[in-house]
């Protein structure tokens, strides 16, 4: 059930990402191809999470 959570919002972030940027272009507005990175990177982030590698001292 985690994965498939994980999973839903990785799509929905792609989705809103696509959609900022398709509005983006069409309108001329930047701040949505802005937030189409943004979004995209959230994607990517949210896809392949950053595994800490340090180990614990304690």
């Amino acid at each position: 059930m985690k994965n498939l959570y994980r999973y839903l919002i990785a799509f929905a972030l792609l989705v809103v990402a696509i959609g900022s940027y398709s509005y983006g272009n069409t309108t001329g507005l930047f701040i949505f191809v802005i937030l189409g990175f943004a979004f995209e990177a959230a994607f990517w982030l949210k896809l392949f999470p950053i595994k800490n590698k340090a180990k614990n001292s304690q």
